[in-house]
């Protein structure tokens, strides 16, 4: 009988950054020790089914992986659809630490709308 060392669930892990947040993806996968001794590991897309060194066959395991890591909750697949409240929270906790005109702060996406065409007047007068 395999020993299983480590099964980690698909996730993602989230990353607060100034105004923001980055989603890192990690896979499913599953470690254990085949009953030869080898330490194998697989996760929902191994191409390697089997145990290299008795050829035991992991091929449902890896199957199984596949289909939990393909059903999982829109919670789990989507986090940021519902962590509104915590956004809210990072937005004021930012909004308190990089003040007006701080080079950090994304104050307004339209700024700079309908000043185009000065903008190119200035830049057209300092070329050569």
């Amino acid at each position: 009988m395999p020993k299983i060392i480590e099964s980690v669930e698909a996730h993602y892990k989230t990353l607060e950054v100034p105004f923001g947040r980055i989603y890192h993806w990690h896979q499913a996968h599953l470690t254990l020790e085949c009953e030869c001794g080898e330490i194998l590991t697989f996760s929902g897309t191994s191409a390697i089914v089997s145990c290299w060194g008795c050829g035991a066959a992991y091929d449902t395991l890896v199957n199984d992986i596949h289909y939990r890591e393909e059903h999982l909750p829109d919670e789990d697949v989507h986090p940021w659809h519902y962590d509104l409240r915590s956004q809210e929270d990072q937005h004021l906790r930012d909004e308190a630490a990089y003040p007006e005109g701080s080079p950090w702060r994304y104050d307004d996406a339209t700024s700079g709308l309908g000043d185009d065409e000065e903008r190119w007047k200035t830049a057209r007068a300092k070329q050569p």
